[in-house]
């Protein structure tokens, strides 16, 4: 079991044999919700690999993917599945080792960087703007998303309705709350706006999206 975050640039290099490997990404405010140890978190968002060090995790972790995928193919126990990724890196919080492979990141443009992630990860429930995030950094509203766009490809304000749309995707599988209460949980200011965004990021409609289980 790895652990890196996805802003910083990454490949497989090498590889030995026909092996499956399974990659799973973490919405970032959900990773923040879990609370994980400061120390563990801190690493990852600098930009280091974290491995489990006890290689008797291998064979289960290995069992523990194939379920989860085979849930995800079904449309079923997300929350479940969820729950046992939180409780597999606490686990791992406790035992983890850093790989010798070290990622190089621009020291001050990527704690800008990371910063702008983690405002957005807290406040995108509220109304938020460009101007917001900048002032939040410390940085006007326009270089505060070349630097973005920079690092994730994607405008703050593309990165906000990622994540908006990330909680609501969330919401319609595991909660029985009403469409429109849920657009409104994730910041959207109208049913429409929420209709709009979610059909354009998941191709489907958020009543589609739930009748199908995600699928």
């Amino acid at each position: 079991m790895t652990l890196f975050w996805g802003l910083v640039p990454h490949r497989i290099v090498d590889f030995e044999g026909n092996v499956p490997y399974y990659v799973g990404t973490i919405p970032f405010s959900l990773f923040l919700s879990w609370n994980l140890p400061d120390s563990f978190v801190a690493r990852v968002l600098k930009g280091e690999m974290l491995r489990e060090s006890d290689g008797a995790f291998a064979v289960l972790d290995e069992f523990v993917w194939r379920v989860w995928l085979e849930d995800a193919r079904q449309g079923k126990n997300q929350e479940v599945a969820l729950s046992e990724l939180k409780a597999r890196l606490w686990r791992m919080a406790t035992r983890w080792s850093v790989s010798e492979q070290k990622v190089a990141m621009r020291g001050g443009e990527a704690s800008v960087v990371e910063r702008m992630a983690i405002y957005i990860a807290q406040n995108y429930a509220r109304p938020l703007k460009i101007a917001d995030i900048g002032k939040a950094v410390g940085l006007h509203p326009d270089y505060a998303n070349h630097l973005f766009k920079k690092s994730f490809k994607c405008t703050l304000s593309d990165y906000v309705m990622e994540e908006r749309i990330a909680r609501a995707q969330r919401d319609l599988l595991s909660s029985q709350m009403g469409i429109t209460e849920i657009a409104f949980n994730c910041g959207f200011n109208s049913i429409s706006r929420f209709n709009a965004a979610f059909l354009k990021i998941c191709g489907c409609t958020p009543r589609e999206f739930r009748k199908h289980g995600g699928r």
